[in-house]
């Protein structure tokens, strides 16, 4: 009765740590993605693997004739439209979360930042990575904009393509501050119920991070370690 939940959780594992891997820049757009390569460094069997690239086609991989899995690549027009999806969407998060968020969000995504700023210390201001949803402020603010559909798009449709985008916001020098210092306006905004700064700080965020991120895509320049956005 144990085996099937042990075989789901490897399974899961498997697809969470491939899912970090390329949303942390590990592998560049277009590479080609080896199941056995990424089954022994992982220390697991092809299968959890394969099963992983299967749940990410069209998200963040994609399966080409003749050569296989690839990391999926944005070009500047895709990218864009990305952007303009993701500023309408949490826009519209920020002022919802505005009018509806409660103390204990409040509470919460201040000790969240509280603790990115730390860690944006420890890393010497170059790193400003959050690595999963429980853990991002942006994914917080969707939650607790009490829009299901909003949540959903977000959190799910969009999700994996919205991390790779960020990346590429984070390369511009001082990113990674600047980042931090709009997290906490969107918060302030937020916390003190105020729709219209809200949605105003979070678009402004999001504009500078399409900003960065096709200047970087324009220049050619490799993603950063970091994450920003």
């Amino acid at each position: 009765m144990l085996e099937p939940i042990r075989l789901t959780s490897l399974a899961n594992e498997a697809f969470d740590r491939v899912v970090a891997a390329i949303t942390s820049g590990e592998f560049e757009p277009g590479e080609k993605l080896s199941e056995s390569r990424l089954a022994r460094e992982l220390g697991v069997s092809r299968g959890p693997i394969r099963e992983a690239l299967q749940r990410l086609e069209g998200k963040l991989v994609q399966r080409v004739p003749h050569i296989g899995v690839q990391v999926i690549e944005f070009g500047a027009d895709e990218l864009m439209q990305l952007f303009y999806l993701r500023e309408a969407l949490e826009g519209m998060a920020a002022r919802l979360a505005a009018e509806k968020a409660d103390k204990a969000w409040a509470v919460a995504a201040e000790r969240m930042l509280e603790q990115h700023a730390a860690e944006l210390r420890d890393s010497g201001g170059r790193s400003y990575r959050q690595r999963a949803v429980d853990n991002d402020f942006h994914f917080s603010i969707a939650k607790a904009s009490g829009c299901a559909n909003i949540e959903r798009l977000l959190l799910n449709e969009v999700n994996y393509q919205l991390r790779i985008a960020r990346l590429k916001s984070s390369m511009r020098p001082g990113r990674a501050e600047e980042a931090l210092k709009q997290h906490y306006e969107i918060f302030e905004a937020i916390a003190g119920g105020d729709p219209d700064r809200a949605e105003a700080a979070m678009r402004n965020h999001i504009s500078s991070a399409r900003v960065g991120s096709m200047a970087s895509l324009t220049t050619g320049e490799a993603p950063s370690k970091a994450e920003a956005g």
